[in-house]
């Protein structure tokens, strides 16, 4: 998705809130190998993960700063935001079952944090804004995906406060994360130890996609953006049987059944949305829906999809073999 050809992020500022998560860890990894950054700045509420990650090896940059903060604290965002050229916001309230007891809490991080990002972006006159989505968003049936629908509209909206000072603001939206916090990947290979495995419902389809690949693509969208896109990348799907038989082969399933909240397929891009959707090579692009857009944005290339196009977890996407799925899943086989 990316050969690093990218000279964008040399000599400048990059802000990542929740640079302390699986993903933020990545990116600042792959930001600090790659590239020749000012300053990378964490933005996290977590000073035991900061604290870690500081006295961590790979982390020992002279241009990595640790500045200690919630999204939901407009002030504070708007200090550490001084200087910055390039923000990724990848802080967030995941858990779902969490959201449905404590959907307050979700909406004060995933909307207002959103709302604070933006407006504390537009204030310091930041270049570029890249939010970080989910599959959860599309077609919400739970309120974590319900608050970040709300984040994507409102970071998309936010080109529209912009105006002509420069600022925008894009959206990367990708399905299930190997190995990130609440994946079943690493949940599989914990309990094959016991020879039992717990499964909702075995004939469910994911969308696949690794930690770099996952940076890989935010990464190139944030190069290519030009303000108002929410960027989908082309990624493989397999089934929950098909994980669970590479990653605990011979376990017990002990099937649970749908939890609330879950979907049996994954959708990137419903068929409502067709419209306004242009397929590249190895992506697509959801354009805006204003009208004082339109394809204003000066969005190169592309081909629009057709009507009722859908893009899921089952359907229009291409298939993990079980060797595809066993290469990919290697780090969690059994030694």
């Amino acid at each position: 998705m990316l050969e690093y050809e990218i000279t964008m992020l040399n000599d400048k500022t990059i802000l990542i809130t929740g640079g302390t998560g699986s993903f933020g860890k990545v990116f600042i990894q792959t930001v600090l190998e790659k590239f020749s950054p000012k300053r990378v700045i964490v933005y996290s509420r977590d000073e035991l993960k900061q604290s870690e990650m500081q006295a961590a090896e790979s982390f020992n940059h002279p241009s990595l700063r640790f500045f200690l903060g919630d999204v939901r604290d407009r002030g504070r965002l708007s200090l550490a935001m001084r200087g910055v050229d390039y923000v990724v916001h990848a802080a967030a309230l995941k858990q779902v079952p969490a959201a449905e007891y404590n959907p307050h809490e979700f909406i004060k991080t995933n909307v207002n944090g959103a709302t604070n990002i933006v407006e504390a972006s537009l204030e310091a006159g930041v270049q570029k804004v890249v939010a970080l989505s989910t599959d959860k968003a599309v077609n919400p049936v739970n309120l974590y995906g319900a608050t970040k629908l709300c984040s994507d509209k409102v970071f998309i909206a936010g080109n529209s406060y912009a105006g002509d000072s420069g600022t925008t603001f894009s959206v990367v939206r990708y399905g299930n994360v190997v190995g990130s916090r609440g994946s079943v990947v690493p949940l599989f290979a914990k309990q094959r130890i016991q020879g039992k495995i717990t499964i909702t419902k075995p004939e469910m389809t994911r969308f696949l996609i690794t930690l770099q690949e996952g940076v890989n693509f935010v990464l190139k969208s944030l190069d290519t953006m030009v303000g108002g896109e929410l960027f989908v990348p082309k990624i493989p799907a397999c089934s929950v049987a098909d994980i669970a038989n590479v990653v605990a082969p011979g376990a017990e399933w002990q099937i649970m059944g749908m939890r609330p909240g879950e979907k049996m397929h994954e959708i990137l891009i419903p068929s409502d949305e067709a419209r306004n959707v242009l397929e590249f090579d190895n992506h697509f692009v959801i354009q805006p829906v204003q009208a004082f857009w339109g394809n204003k944005i000066g969005i190169l290339g592309g081909v629009s999809c057709s009507e009722g196009f859908h893009y899921a977890s089952n359907q229009n996407c291409e298939s993990l073999s079980i060797e595809e799925l066993t290469d990919l899943l290697v780090d969690y086989l059994p030694k």
